[in-house]
C-alpha cells in the first residue's frame, strides 16, 4: 500500500468518526423499514459531491414495501479513466430492534474511549463508513485508476434482503459482466475474511385444538398442550441429533459449526391485550398454538433433508398422539454459500490484510446468512466475500459498538485492495 494512500486515510480519522455517528443517528429500524429514504439521500449527497454517479432505487412490491415504508436503496459509482474491473462495496442500511439493557443512547453515536456506540454501529454502519472513507481516499489519491468503484447502501438485510440486494440482483446490478469483485463489510473482525455462510430454513408450525370453557377443559382440546408435545420431541430427538453434526466450513464461533435451531416465537390462545386494556382474560381452552422455527443448516446437509426431519417428527406425533393435527408453513429458505479461497477477491484482500496488519488473515464462515446469498444465487457472481470492522458477537446486542482503530485498519485494507485491483 502506498504511503500516501495510507496517510490520507489516517488523516481522515475525524471524518470517519463523524460519518459513522451520522449514520447511526438515522434510526433505520427493520421492521418496519424506517428512514431508508433519508439515509440513502444522505449517502447520495455525500458521494455525489465526490463525483460519484448516483442511482436511487426503490424495490417496489417487495416484502414490507409500502408508501409509508418504501424500500429504498442507493448505488454510487465512480468510473476511472481506463477500462477495467468494478469493485463493489455493499452494506445494508437497516438495523434490528433496540431491545433492553442499553447504557448509551442507541441512536446517539456516542464516542467513548475509542468506541462508537449505537444500534448498527457494528452491524454494519461502521463497515459502511470505512468503505466510504477507503473509496474516497483511493479516488482522491489515485485519480488515474482503471475500472470503477461502487458503493451501495441496501435495504432489509436483517429480514432477508429481498427489498435490497435480492431485488438489485434480479435487476442485473450484480451481473458478473457489470461487477467483478464484491466486498460486504459485515462485522467479522478486521483480520478475518468471511467466505460464506450456513443455510437457513424458517417455518411456522401451528397445532390445532378445540375451544371450550377453561373450567371444563376436558370438553375441548388444548392446542398449547399439543405444541408442548412438539417441543418435547424437538428436545428429546431433534436437538441431540443436530448437535452431533459438524461441518468442514470454518464457521465462527465454534458453537455454530454444528446444526442449530432456534424457537423464534410462540403464541397460543387469546391474543395479547393492548396495554390500555386492563380487563382479565376470558376462561377458554386455546384452539391454536403457533411457533416459528429458525433452522440453520450446514453445507453438508440438504434443504430437503432439513424439511423432512421436522415433518417426520410431526407426522410421527399424528400416529401416536390422540387428536393431534398441525399445519406447517414455510416462511423462507436460504442455501449455504461458500466462495473459493483462491477467488481473486479473496487472494487480494488476504494480501492487503498482510500488508496492513503484518499477519495472514483467518478464513471464516458466518453462522447466519447475509446478502452474499443473493449475489451468489441470483446474481451468479461467485467472487464475493464479507470483510469489515467490528466484533461479530456484538451484533444485535445492547451497547453495540465499533472501534475507531478497527475501522481505520479496515479502511486501509479496503483501500489497498482497490489499489491492487484497479491501478493500471
Amino acid at each position: 500500500m502506498t504511503s500516501q494512500l495510507s496517510a490520507t486515510i489516517a488523516q481522515r480519522r475525524d471524518d470517519l468518526i463523524a460519518l459513522t455517528q451520522d449514520l447511526i443517528r438515522f434510526p433505520t429500524l427493520n421492521p418496519p423499514g424506517a428512514d431508508y429514504r433519508a439515509i440513502c439521500e444522505y449517502l447520495a449527497d455525500r458521494l455525489r459531491a465526490r463525483e460519484f454517479d448516483i442511482q436511487m432505487i426503490r424495490a417496489v412490491g417487495t416484502p414490507g414495501d409500502s408508501d409509508r415504508y418504501p424500500r429504498w436503496n442507493v448505488i454510487a459509482r465512480r468510473d476511472g479513466k481506463h477500462s477495467g474491473a468494478c469493485v463493489h462495496f455493499n452494506s445494508h442500511i437497516d438495523v434490528v430492534e433496540v431491545g433492553n439493557g442499553w447504557t448509551y443512547d442507541p441512536f446517539g453515536g456516542a464516542l467513548v474511549e475509542g468506541r462508537i456506540y449505537g444500534r448498527g454501529a457494528c452491524d454494519m454502519k461502521g463497515g459502511l463508513a470505512a468503505s466510504i472513507i477507503a473509496a474516497e481516499a483511493f479516488v482522491d489519491t489515485c485519480p488515474d485508476f482503471s475500472g470503477a468503484v461502487e458503493i451501495s447502501g441496501t435495504a432489509d438485510e436483517e429480514s432477508g434482503g429481498y427489498g435490497g440486494v435480492a431485488y438489485l440482483a434480479e435487476k442485473g446490478y450484480f451481473d458478473p459482466h457489470r461487477v467483478q469483485h464484491v466486498i460486504i463489510p459485515e462485522p467479522l473482525n478486521k483480520d478475518r475474511i468471511c467466505l460464506g455462510h450456513r443455510g437457513g430454513w424458517w417455518a411456522e408450525i401451528e397445532t390445532h385444538g378445540e375451544i371450550a370453557h377453561g373450567a371444563m377443559p376436558f370438553l375441548g382440546d388444548c392446542a398449547v398442550r399439543h405444541m408442548g408435545a412438539v417441543l418435547a420431541e424437538f428436545e428429546d430427538k431433534l436437538f441431540p441429533t443436530m448437535a452431533a453434526r459438524h461441518t468442514e466450513m470454518p464457521v465462527v464461533p465454534d458453537g455454530a459449526r454444528q446444526s442449530t435451531m432456534n424457537i423464534n416465537s410462540i403464541h397460543g390462545g387469546q391474543p395479547d391485550q393492548a396495554e390500555e386494556d386492563t380487563s382479565l382474560p376470558a376462561h377458554c381452552v386455546p384452539d391454536s398454538c403457533r411457533i416459528v422455527i429458525d433452522r440453520r443448516f450446514l453445507i453438508e446437509e440438504t434443504l430437503d433433508e432439513v424439511r423432512a426431519e421436522v415433518t417426520g417428527l410431526l407426522e410421527a406425533l399424528k400416529e401416536t398422539r390422540a387428536d393431534f393435527t398441525y399445519t406447517l408453513t414455510e416462511l423462507n429458505a436460504v442455501l449455504p454459500s461458500m466462495t473459493d479461497k483462491q477467488a481473486p477477491v479473496v487472494r487480494t484482500v488476504a494480501e492487503a490484510i498482510e500488508k496492513v496488519m503484518g499477519k495472514p488473515p483467518e478464513y471464516v464462515a458466518s453462522p447466519g446468512t447475509y446478502d452474499q446469498k443473493h449475489i451468489d444465487r441470483i446474481g451468479k457472481l461467485k467472487n464475493c466475500i464479507a470483510y469489515g470492522p467490528g466484533i461479530l458477537e456484538l451484533a444485535h446486542k445492547p451497547d453495540e459498538y465499533v472501534g475507531v482503530d478497527d475501522m481505520i485498519d479496515s479502511a486501509q485494507v479496503m483501500a489497498a485492495t482497490l489499489e491492487t485491483l484497479l491501478l493500471p
